[in-house]
């Protein structure tokens, strides 16, 4: 058990601050394996709720109620964070909250998250990448060390479905360039898995590993050697729509793009899950209602009784 009180040097017992107890949170949540873009999420999650607190006179974990919570979301909504974000905080809060009540052993103590539920946003389709847009992103690349790199990542992006940060955690040494495996050492949670990519993207990607001197490197660098950050991805993916005059395409929306071609080029749900690194099938749903909307208008286009003369 983990007392919630300490003495300091005069004798004098304090309370753990809040400020206290989420850190210790972040670092149980990294001893567990999580990796660190998720471990930074719960972070800046739980400032937020800090910064709320603080504003509100609230600094240990006991002064909270069920009423404090949902001013805290309340107080969310009025600095205009939409629905899929303010469930996200009240999910990070909810499992903060969980983890300190088994952590301690407190008598007469109830977990006030417990009386606060937050309606699920209603889930939106999502917006894949301009397959078309990516083409003429591609046709701006030359034929040297940025626009074979660039090349290379759009196509990758599109073949894998990787996240930002997967692609770029790989080193050239989880990438075979002849028969496209790539292994995934650290994704989501942690997991590891392989992907692969097709005929094309592997020509682009030994095109670029021309002007990789040091196998041992990260693959994807920058015009000075260094590995390239989600900061420098965006950019290159700025920059390229800007010389195609299209508008800018996400690093996630490339992932969508291939879940969802992927699905109409007849791939069962379960191989895109494990491709995917996804833990179950909820966000897969989700790309199989707009494959729905496809084969609802195709039949629109060619239904046998509408096209006939009947």
């Amino acid at each position: 058990m983990l007392e919630n009180r300490q003495k300091n040097e005069q004798g004098i017992i304090s309370v753990f601050s809040l400020l206290d107890w989420a850190e210790s949170f972040l670092v149980d949540r990294k001893a567990g394996g999580l990796s660190l873009n998720t471990v930074d999420f719960y972070g800046k999650k739980l400032r937020k709720f800090i910064q709320f607190c603080q504003l509100n006179q609230v600094q240990d974990i006991q002064d909270l109620d069920a009423t404090s919570i949902r001013k805290y979301i309340l107080w969310l909504e009025e600095l205009h964070h939409n629905p899929g974000g303010i469930h996200a905080h009240y999910r990070v809060l909810r499992t903060f909250l969980y983890w300190y009540e088994r952590e301690n052993d407190l008598d007469g103590w109830s977990n006030p998250i417990k009386k606060v539920k937050v309606k699920l946003p209603k889930e939106e389709p999502l917006e894949p990448a301009d397959i078309n847009a990516v083409k003429a992103m591609m046709e701006t690349c030359p034929k040297d060390f940025t626009g074979s790199r660039d090349r290379a990542m759009l196509l990758m992006l599109l073949d894998t479905g990787l996240r930002a940060s997967e692609l770029l955690d790989l080193n050239c040494a989880h990438v075979n360039p002849i028969s496209g495996s790539l292994q995934i050492m650290k994704g989501k949670g942690g997991k590891y898995r392989m992907v692969y990519l097709g005929k094309k993207s592997r020509i682009a990607l030994r095109a670029y590993l021309k002007y990789i001197n040091d196998p041992s490197k990260a693959l994807f660098l920058g015009i000075h050697g260094e590995r390239l950050t989600y900061t420098g991805l965006r950019m290159v993916l700025r920059r390229r729509a800007k010389a195609a005059g299209v508008p800018y395409q996400s690093p996630h929306s490339f992932r969508r793009l291939f879940a969802l071609e992927m699905l109409r080029n007849g791939t069962d749900v379960f191989s895109l899950q494990l491709l995917m690194g996804h833990a179950d099938l909820q966000v897969l749903r989700r790309y199989l209602k707009q494959v729905s909307s496809d084969l609802q208008e195709v039949h629109h286009r060619a239904s046998p009784v509408d096209q006939s003369r009947i």
